[in-house]
């Protein structure tokens, strides 16, 4: 992919989701420039994203701007991954790779952004919630594990871009020192759920998501 000019791709500090697009990025060798935003809200950035949030690319090579991080993954693979490295061939697999997306977007990703908010960010202590999105967490965990039984990835026991979208979120439980401390190890994750943890060590593991926590 030499040829291709970089896609520019905007992040923020901290932020789990952008750094799902990055993970597809380097494990695709797509060359990309991260630009950090401060403040998505600003109008020259809302004039990309009018939802004001992170990630969003500019793709000079077609010529597309793309928000939302699930979308932003399908292009990224539909347009450049021709050689199918982070999908699968058979119909039924492509359609679960899109179902696991969607349950990432929608059972993951806000669970574990309104627990991180609520133990964070949340002007007062609110136990109730807290409870509320750290049990959710964990329920998606068990999902998570379940279906991983016996295998080693979500979809034909083969790594795709399915199961890098889950590595963001999934590294905030394990490594912020709070959520950590509240579901990690107050829930047992390592001893109740090993499918899941051996699931996440083989992801962390990768060369593309070492070097997407570096990217910036």
């Amino acid at each position: 992919m030499a040829d291709l000019k970089p896609i520019t791709t905007y992040v923020h500090e901290g932020g789990p989701n952008p750094y799902k697009v990055i993970i597809i990025l380097e494990e695709l060798g797509i060359p990309y420039e991260a630009v950090v935003v401060k403040d998505p809200k600003e109008q020259w950035f809302t004039a990309i994203n009018p939802n004001g949030r992170l990630p969003a690319i500019v793709d000079p090579n077609n010529g597309i701007t793309l928000w939302e991080s699930g979308a932003i993954v399908e292009y990224l693979v539909e347009t450049y991954d021709k050689e199918g490295k982070l999908s699968v061939e058979d119909v039924a697999g492509k359609w679960q790779l899109k179902q696991y997306l969607h349950f990432q977007m929608s059972g993951q990703g806000p669970y574990y952004g309104q627990s991180m908010w609520f133990h964070r960010a949340a002007p007062e202590d609110i136990p109730l919630a807290k409870n509320r999105y750290n049990e959710q967490i964990v329920r998606v965990i068990e999902v998570l594990d379940s279906i991983l039984k016996g295998k080693d990835y979500l979809v034909n026991n083969k790594l795709t871009y399915a199961d890098l979208s889950f590595v963001p979120w999934n590294k905030v439980v394990h490594g912020f020192p709070i959520l950590k401390a509240a579901v990690w190890e107050a829930y047992e994750v390592e001893k109740k759920y090993p499918n899941f943890v051996a699931w996440h060590q083989r992801l962390m593991s990768r060369p593309s998501v070492e070097k997407a926590y570096k990217a910036w």
